[in-house]
Order: C-alpha cells, then sequence, then structure tokens
C-alpha cells in the first residue's frame, strides 16, 4: 500500500509539473501575438528569452517520467498516464517554439505599418489558447469526452487560417510593397495553425490515457 501511495504521489507531482509547464506557454503564445499587435519588441524579446524556461521544464517532468518508469515499473493504465505526460510536454514545447517564431515576426516588422487589422490571426490565437487550456483541463479531470470535443476547434483554426491565407494573398496581388510583410503575417498564421494541432495532439493523448485508443483527431 505504501509503495501505491508513493507512486500516486508522484504521479500528481507530475501531473502538476505539467500544468505548471502549460501555464508558461499559454502566457507566451498570448505575449507573442500581443507584441505583434501591438508592435512590441520588448515584450517580443521576452517571449523569446522566456523558452529556456519552457525548455528546462520539458527535461525537468521527461526525467522524472523516466525515474518513475524505471523504478516503479508501472504497467498498463498506469503507463499509458506517464506515457500521457511524455506526449503532452512534448507538444507544449513545440508551441513554445511557434510563439518564439511569432516574437521574431514582431522584431522583423516592429518599425513598420501593419498593413491590416490582424483579425483573422487575433481569433486563431484565441482559439488557440482555448484549446490548449480545454486540453489540458480534459487532461486534469481524465476525460475523454472532452478532449475529443475539444479538438473539433482545430477544424475553424484551419477555416480562418485558409481565410486568412487569400487575403494576404490578394493584398500581395493588388500591391507588391506589401509582399514582404505579408509574408510575415503568412509564416505567423501558420505558426498558430500548427499551435492549434499540438493542441489536438493533447487532446489526442488524452483519450489514450483514458481508454488505451490511439486516435487521430484533426
Amino acid at each position: 500500500m505504501a509503495t501505491r501511495q508513493s507512486f500516486d504521489k508522484a504521479l500528481a507531482e507530475l501531473q502538476q509539473d505539467v500544468l505548471r509547464m502549460a501555464s508558461v506557454v499559454e502566457k507566451s503564445i498570448y505575449n507573442a501575438v500581443k507584441s505583434l499587435a501591438t508592435q512590441d519588441p520588448v515584450l517580443a524579446g521576452e517571449v523569446i528569452e522566456g523558452d529556456d524556461v519552457v525548455d528546462e521544464q520539458r527535461y525537468q517532468i521527461e526525467d522524472k517520467i523516466i525515474k518513475i518508469i524505471a523504478t516503479q515499473q508501472p504497467m498498463a493504465k498506469d503507463l499509458r498516464i506517464l506515457i500521457t505526460g511524455i506526449r503532452i510536454v512534448m507538444s507544449l514545447e513545440r508551441m513554445a517554439d511557434h510563439s518564439v517564431d511569432i516574437a521574431r515576426v514582431t522584431m522583423c516588422l516592429a518599425d513598420q505599418k501593419l498593413i491590416k487589422p490582424l483579425v483573422g490571426i487575433t481569433a486563431m490565437a484565441k482559439l488557440a489558447q482555448q484549446m490548449v487550456k480545454d486540453g489540458l483541463d480534459a487532461y486534469v479531470h481524465n476525460d475523454p469526452d472532452k478532449a475529443r470535443e475539444m479538438c473539433q476547434a482545430d477544424d475553424e483554426v484551419d477555416h480562418i487560417y485558409h481565410q486568412t491565407f487569400k487575403h494576404l494573398v490578394a493584398y500581395m496581388k493588388r500591391d507588391p510593397s506589401t509582399i514582404g510583410q505579408a509574408t510575415y503575417l503568412l509564416f505567423v498564421a501558420r505558426f498558430l495553425e500548427r499551435i492549434a494541432d499540438h493542441a489536438t495532439n493533447i487532446g489526442e493523448a488524452v483519450v489514450y490515457q483514458a481508454t488505451g485508443e490511439r486516435l487521430e483527431l484533426n
């Protein structure tokens, strides 16, 4: 019984570590898009510098999981919980990388007037952030139904991405002087679309943890 209690405590601590990492990543996504919308290179620099924190959190969590597997030799659902933890932190780390990519675009465009309001990009960012929140909520409550529901939002992100792509291409056709900035904004839209994909990966991991099913939900 003592061994099981120790294992359950380790799993609970692991979950809290994942949630702390997710909180940092959510803030990184928000600040990256805000830095672009407000053309704030200082905030963008904070996002870039903060990536080291996310990387370190990932390594620490992975090391804990490896130690648990080596010392506890978990089986069945317990092993799925640990594998899910690894999958989630990998997805979170990639989201943080894309946040850095967006912040670097801010650095490139900080001294330029934006060619258009960032309506589509802002909408994509809000949806992606909500997907991350809902995915982690499903993780905390081991709720595969919520995970599946969350992943459906990826379709809306894809729709906005394609609309944003068309609008920016139209700008470039009408006015070739916008090609440089519009290309950067296309990159941003793509980075956000990828963040939503990684959020979907979290949903898939939660379904696997809860049911053992390997599904592609995007």
